[in-house]
């Protein structure tokens, strides 16, 4: 399940407005959202008025690395936000406009100039008709952007320069009409069922025309009779019919036409460079005759020689009233909406100045032939106009240096230091500012007391630069191997400085290069040992060098490049540089001696550059890390880390968004090398990243949070400062796991002792122990979290497991590596600071008045000063960014919410004033209408970080209890206890129940509450959770987040109620995966059925999922859709189990049933008989258990684990459908290596893959067992007896081996039965016995009695073990007496009772045994003979009966407690019953 990492980003904007250089434009249909992509590839969307069209820009989105040339919509329905943007590197995404995801995205090698979306007859949406710098016509679904066919050219095939789609008013197909730029037209008509695997597809017409070059075509929409072609000094009419020119139109002098379109059959409006829109009058008599109204040329004058009133007259213009001069062509668009059922024809225009203008073309449509019109703009706006409307104006990551009067310096190079918390920042005079990075976040968002501190926080400033800083680079985060002290920065001054952090003086300034510093990269680590001290500058001049940070000297300059350089790679072992310029030459250096080794062009060029990459994946294996912008390739320079520096930062800010993902995965076993020990697997908790349109712009910070590498950083930090001792009273490390572990292992009394001496040796050493913890810093004690390698526990499991298996050879795990202490710049922990800023902005304040002054007085947060701007990361790396701007458009929402007294009588000033208001406002309710994606991501982290500081000792964020926490931890106390102290804990105490009972108030209130007071607070379009996004994440790796989703989920699912809930089922139910008994049949199985039977739920809009139900559109899609409606069915069924089986409501509630679809296709959805889903869901999940590892479902995925998690939960519900003891078999199978792993499961971070498998399959076994324990032991003896059988016929099963290796989980869920439900068990005793016998090792009953060894079921007295003649015996519920004789290893049952045996007891000798059965009021003792000398088989016969008082009816009521047998001597017994009195029985 891809991009569940939750990441939170929050955006600073700053001052000044991005640069928005427009380069195509787009307004939907309803006119409330109109978008403009611009040349630095970002694009942005505007809110607008549908009546006024007054704009406010309102989101950004980033991703494309070129300037975005097409923007289209996506779908016919209205309300479908979706639209596809392409861009001059041949990248296509498609957004949803509503929250900013990108949906899918993919880059091709063609590269379009236009794309017109068309609805094709048989077709059921749109499907985009794309042209460019390649010789066909593409057509792509706007959804999952594949390439569905493509129209190629038998005559003259060249670029295609422009096309039209039409469908002529007489028939069923359409017709793409379309120019080459030679001047070929070209027609081909579809029918729509066209596919890739047809061939090719080629143009039924073709014509040369003498037009080259042109730009666009138009088919004049209302007679279809004529065409118009725009070229750049003329546009030209054409006949539809046989193309001859029926008219033209010259440029006006120093214009050149863009585009055109019809406005009426005779009136035209065509655009020019210049940004004018220009209105012409066709000639009548072209057109004349029926000729307007009909295709049909009857007019003999049609084509007759032209006279001088025949050319078109321009009766209107629209431009702009000031007729600037433009740097740059505009981009311009016609456009026809409708709102409220009125058409408007609009042109819009947005040019390199950012300025929107639109023109309604209606008001200028009506000839006026005496004299031409000129026509102002309706509205006129740009990024910077909303900027310069907001009072206060938006706040930038350091405007506490901006001094009032003076103007403000801006920032333009800027790197987050993780490990010391410290934001640096380059400054365009030259300066290089240095502080803390939360306290300055803090400061510009969060209300407290730091706001009337002067200059808090305190910084530092490094001058040494003379103008603009343009780079900086920390290497020692991108390798340990660079001294931790030096930060190095590059400026336009040509100079590069190496600085000391934490002296803040100059060590050195290489003045090397010719040119301003470009790019600073780190070498990768595998270079001779003089290279690795260097770092490698890029500079203007198009030189490269390599500067020697040890030495202080240049290494090597590399500086005959012509062209500027692009790419670097490096060839480490041959000493190697590879530089790739712009050209595409590459220049190969040596490294050691700086000497050009050779200049290669073209192929070869291309080649080695390849070449390197290849060598360098493998020997950066999962190298991990950076500061500095070229974060794209990580620490591996190989990735194009250079896009050319307009990209900078944006590729920095994608690889910030995967950074986190890649951490994790390349944490692996793999990385345990050398490497492992520098690389960071953990996500860091905040990254600041800079971001900035264009080079020219000063930078925006965005901030991610991310939220899993928070709580991790939170666990371990609580962790670290926890003794073994104390981590075992919590929970952490059990030992009491190892007993059962070592049950199933054959015993030597010795090593058994061993081990219960070592745990208590450990516990004795906690000091010690806490002493080598102290030494070790923080980050690497947890560093291998992943591995799960590092932590203390698994040492002792290491050991444990060591003298299990007596291996000699001692290992050093117990001790670890002490590195030396990290030097910091005398911080606290930055972690809590981090944690109380994201909580303070995701909390909705305003809604629980009690609750937030909790919040302030006990858990220490913040309120927000300004309303957020947040973000969000979708897959591939893209991004949305909210704009401050959007605030404008929220002023009437502000201006209608009632004042609060308080504020007004405050002598702030008005906009201050209002400010606060709208941030109340937000925070209470406007936060939550933005969009489903962002309330989902905010409640996940909000929910998973409140549980998480709650289960932490004393979590507050207040300074003065900061300190009592640091001072009082459990456990490192000393144990002197005077009466202050003891009066201390219990303030202590007290204090620490209200800071839990406060983070548990938090969690319910975002968890449960929310819904209902936002609309309380009159929120009309509160946007709901969204139920995929919490099913996909059910199983997520960080178990906070897990828990977090799970508990949102079901209450979104309760909340919905049962109607809301059977829309959910219908909606997924056609997506769960139809699984045969073997394979499964999904990826195909939505082919092989006409596309009009998935079709059928297109187009109904379920209000409440605010989402529509659409084909999926690849199988990428497919497959996602699969995976989670398996998931959501599964805890549909489990927690609510009467929705999906519900029998009576079963018959109309499937209409969409699944199964149909296989059998009867062709009647369509037909009614089920029965309650299908269930058992279809049932079949899913344990496909998805038992199926075995593969490429497409590895061993341990998050889907797999939550097919076994739901399993376990809906039991009763799916257990009609299920084998249960392959079931079982396979949870055991899961969970068989627990005890190697980690043997604490509830340890909070994030465990391996495995871990989590396994401790996910144990509970379900839990939950199986404890919800029908009679199946649980029922299925269970059954496979211990087939496992007997077979080990006897000498062929185990793989059963066999699965009991085998799950026999310690197997006896922890018995004991765990017998505790929970002891009357159950009591029914199933024999079967019970059959499977301790099979799981416990037998040489345990060797030396010591059953209640030693397994305590729980000696709580039975229908259980007896006698040691001396190894016999165990069982009373059954059926009266039967089983005897089990270990030496032999064979059971025989004797018809002992006529009901139940109540208890039953072996004499000291064993020569009798005595049983009891409270129905029959019996007492018989039983003698075993055996023949003669041991050979032959064993007799029991019974030697006595005695018949007993009958027992009052009150004390049967107990059976566990009805009676109990106790030898007083070898032959006498004594009945004890539960009312106390005693008889005496003789043998």
């Amino acid at each position: 399940m891809p991009g569940t990492n939750l990441i939170v980003p929050v955006v600073l904007w700053g001052k000044h407005a991005p640069t928005h250089c427009i380069s195509s434009v787009y307004l939907s249909r309803d006119q409330k959202t109109l978008v403009t992509g611009c040349y630095d590839g970002q694009i942005c969307i505007w809110q607008s008025d549908p009546e006024t069209l007054k704009m406010t820009p309102r989101c950004l989105l980033v991703g494309h690395t070129a300037p975005v040339t097409c923007l289209s919509r996506a779908s016919i329905i209205q309300d479908n936000n979706f639209i596809v943007s392409s861009s001059e590197a041949g990248e296509m995404c498609t957004w949803d406009l509503v929250d900013g995801k990108c949906r899918e995205s993919v880059k091709l090698t063609q590269v379009h100039t236009n794309i017109q979306a068309y609805h094709m007859c048989n077709s059921e949406d749109l499907r985009l008709f794309c042209n460019g710098y390649y010789a066909e016509i593409l057509i792509m679904d706007p959804f999952s952007l594949e390439i569905l066919f493509s129209l190629s050219s038998k005559m003259n095939p060249d670029w295609i320069s422009a096309l039209h789609v039409l469908r002529p008013s007489s028939r069923k197909d359409d017709v793409v009409l379309a120019i080459s730029i030679t001047g070929t037209v070209k027609v081909w008509s579809l029918l729509g069922h066209e596919n890739k695997q047809s061939e090719p597809i080629y143009e039924n017409e073709s014509k040369q025309i003498r037009c080259l070059n042109a730009l666009s075509l138009n088919c004049c929409a209302y007679n279809q009779r004529t065409v118009l072609i725009v070229c750049a000094k003329y546009c030209q009419i054409y006949d539809a019919g046989d193309f001859s020119v029926l008219c033209s139109i010259q440029a006006p002098s120093g214009e050149r036409w863009m585009s055109g379109d019809f406005l009426a059959p005779d009136r035209v409006l065509v655009w020019s460079t210049e940004g004018k829109g220009y209105l012409y009058k066709l000639p009548a008599n072209k057109l004349r005759g029926k000729a307007i109204n009909s295709s049909v040329p009857d007019h003999k004058g049609f084509h007759g020689p032209t006279v001088a009133h025949d050319s078109p007259v321009l009766f209107g213009i629209l431009s702009h009233t000031d007729n600037e001069l433009l740097s740059c062509p505009p981009a311009m668009r016609f456009v026809i909406t409708s709102s409220g059922g009125r058409q408007r024809r609009l042109l819009l225009r947005g040019d390199s100045a950012g300025v929107v203008s639109i023109w309604n073309v209606d008001d200028a449509a009506t000839p006026d032939l005496n004299k031409v019109n000129t026509y102002a703009p309706l509205v006129l706006t740009s990024m910077e106009i909303a900027w310069s409307d907001m009072n206060p104006s938006p706040v930038g990551i350091l405007d506490q240096l901006h001094v009032p009067d003076e103007s403000e310096i801006k920032l333009t190079a800027s790197i987050y230091l993780m490990a010391l918390n410290r934001l640096v920042v380059g400054r365009e005079d030259g300066s290089i500012v240095i502080v803390n990075a939360t306290h300055t976040v803090q400061l510009q968002l969060l209300h407290g007391r730091h706001q009337q501190l002067d200059d808090w926080p305190p910084h530092q400033l490094l001058l040494g630069h003379n103008g603009r800083v343009n780079c900086l680079l920390y290497p020692h985060h991108v390798h340990q191997r660079y001294d931790r002290a030096h930060l190095v920065s590059g400026g336009i001054d040509f100079a590069v400085c190496l600085w000391d952090l934490f002296s803040g003086s100059l060590l050195h300034r290489f003045c090397v290069h010719a040119g301003e510093i470009a790019q600073l990269i780190v070498p990768p680590h595998n270079c001779s040992p003089r290279i690795q001290k260097c770092i490698c500058s890029v500079a203007s001049d198009h030189s490269v060098t390599l500067l020697s940070l040890a030495e202080r000297k240049c290494v090597t300059l590399a500086s005959r490049h012509l062209f500027p350089v692009v790419t670097i790679k490096w060839r480490p072992a041959d000493d190697f540089m590879v530089v790739g310029c712009s050209d595409g030459t590459v220049y190969v250096w040596q490294m050691e001696t700086g000497h050009l080794d050779r200049v290669l062009h073209g192929m070869i060029a291309e080649e080695v550059l390849a070449a390197c990459d290849e060598t360098l994946s493998d020997d950066l294996g999962g190298s991990m890390s950076s500061g500095s912008g070229d974060l794209q390739g990580l620490a591996n320079p190989a990735v194009h880390f250079f896009r050319g520096l307009r990209h900078r930062n944006l590729t920095a800010m994608r690889a910030a968004t995967q950074r986190g993902l890649a951490a994790l995965q390349h944490a692996g076993p793999a990385a345990a090398g050398p490497l492992a020990a520098p690389a960071r697997p953990r996500p860091a908790p905040l990254t600041v990243q800079p971001f900035r349109s264009n080079p020219k712009d000063p930078e925006s910070h965005i901030l991610f949070f991310d939220i899993e590498g928070l709580i991790v950083e939170l666990l371990s930090e609580e962790y670290s400062a926890m003794s073994p001792a104390s981590l075992e009273a919590a929970g952490l490390i059990s030992s009491e796991y190892m007993k059962a572990a070592a049950l199933t292992q054959s015993a030597s009394p010795d090593a058994t002792k061993r081990i219960s001496d070592f745990f208590g040796r450990v516990k004795d050493k906690a000091g010690d122990m806490e002493r080598i913890l102290k030494e070790k810093d923080k980050h690497g004690i947890l560093a291998k979290m992943k591995e799960g390698a590092e932590t203390v526990q698994t040492k002792l499991q290491a050991k444990a497991e060591q003298l299990k298996n007596h291996l000699d050879n001692k290992d050093d795990g117990t001790t670890p590596k002490k590195r030396p202490k990290e030097m910091c710049l005398s911080d606290a922990p930055h972690t809590m600071e981090i944690a109380k800023i994201l909580v303070s902005l995701l909390h909705a304040w305003g809604l629980d008045p009690d609750l937030d002054r909790v919040c302030e007085s006990k858990l220490g947060l913040l309120r927000p000063m300004v309303p957020v701007c947040f973000g969000v990361v979708s897959r591939h790396g893209h991004m949305a960014v909210q704009l401050p701007t959007r605030l404008i458009s929220w002023t009437e929402a502000c201006a209608a919410a009632p004042d609060d007294p308080l504020l007004i009588t405050s002598d702030l000033p008005p906009e201050l004033l209002t400010q606060e208001k709208l941030t109340r406002l937000f925070s209470s309710k406007l936060h939550w209408e933005l969009s489903t994606t962002l309330t989902t991501n905010h409640l996940l982290s909000i929910v998973a970080l409140a549980n998480t500081l709650m289960s932490m000792s004393n979590a507050s964020f207040l300074p003065e209890s900061e300190m009592a926490r640091r001072l009082h931890r459990p456990s490192t106390r000393s144990s002197s206890s005077w009466a202050a102290e003891e009066e201390r804990e219990e303030q202590l105490a007290a204090q620490q129940a209200h800071i839990k009972q406060g983070w548990s108030l938090l969690a319910t209130l975002h968890c449960v509450l929310l819904p209902d007071k936002v609309v309380a607070t009159g929120a009309k379009n509160f946007k709901r959770p969204q139920v995929e996004m919490l099913a996909r994440r059910w199983q997520h790796h960080c178990l906070e987040v897990r828990e977090a989703a799970q508990a949102l989920l079901l209450a979104e699912l309760a909340r919905l109620g049962p109607k809301g809930r059977k829309a959910l089922v219908d909606n997924w139910a056609q997506y769960l995966p139809l699984y045969t008994h073997t394979e499964s049949i999904n990826p195909h199985a939505a082919q092989k059925e006409p596309a009009e039977k998935l079709a059928k739920t297109v187009d109904e809009f379920d209000e409440e999922e605010e989402e529509i139900v659409r084909k999926p559109s690849s199988l990428a899609e497919l497959k996602r859709k699969q995976t989670t409606a398996v998931v959501l069915l599964g805890v549909i069924g489990a927690e609510f189990g009467q929705d999906i089986t519900s029998e009576g409501a079963a018959g109309n509630k499937r209409r969409k049933d699944v199964d149909s679809r296989k059998s009867s296709v062709v009647e369509g959805f037909t009614l089920s008989s029965s309650n299908n889903l269930a058992r279809l869901t049932a079949l899913a999940l344990t496909h998805l258990l038992q199926a075995p590892a593969c490429p497409r479902l590895p061993a341990h995925t998050p889907l797999r684990r939550a097919a076994v998690d739901l399993l376990g939960r809906g039991f009763t519900v799916w257990e009609p459908y299920l084998d249960v003891s392959h079931v079982l078999l396979g949870l055991l199978e899961m969970c068989s290596d627990a005890d190697k792993l980690v043997p604490s499961m509830t340890y909070g971070l994030p465990l391996t893959a495995q871990a989590d498998s396994c401790r996910t399959a144990r509970h379900a076994l839990t939950l199986i067992a404890t919800a029908r324990p009679a199946a649980f032991i029922t299925t269970m003896a059954r496979e211990v007896a087939r496992c007997a059988a077979a080990a006897q016929s000498g062929q185990p099963s793989p059963a066999y081996h699965a009991l085998q290796k799950g026999r310690a989980e197997v006896l922890r869920g018995i004991e765990l039965l017998i505790e929970k439900m002891h009357s159950e068990v009591a029914e199933l005793l024999v079967e019970v016995m059959d499977i301790i016998l099979h799981c416990v090792d037998q040489s345990h009953l060797k030396s010591k009695g059953l209640n030693e060894v397994f305590p729980a079921i000696c709580r039975y007295n229908q259980v007896s073990h006698c040691p001396a003649t190894r016999r165990i015996a069982v009373g059954s519920h059926t009266g039967q007496l089983a005897l089990y004789e270990l030496r032999a290893g064979r059971c025989q049952s004797l018809a002992a009772h006529s009901g139940p045996v109540t208890a039953c007891a072996f004499s000291p000798d064993g020569r009798y045994l005595v049983s009891y059965a409270t129905t029959d009021n019996r007492l018989s003792f039983w003698q075993s003979t055996s023949g003669m000398f041991g050979l032959g088989a064993a007799q029991t016969r019974c030697v006595k009966c005695y018949s007993t008082a009958p027992m009052a009816d009150v004390a049967r009521l107990n059976p566990a407690r009805l009676a109990r047998l106790v030898w007083t001597n070898s032959r006498t017994v004594t009945l004890m019953l539960a009312d106390g009195s005693e008889t005496r029985f003789n043998v």
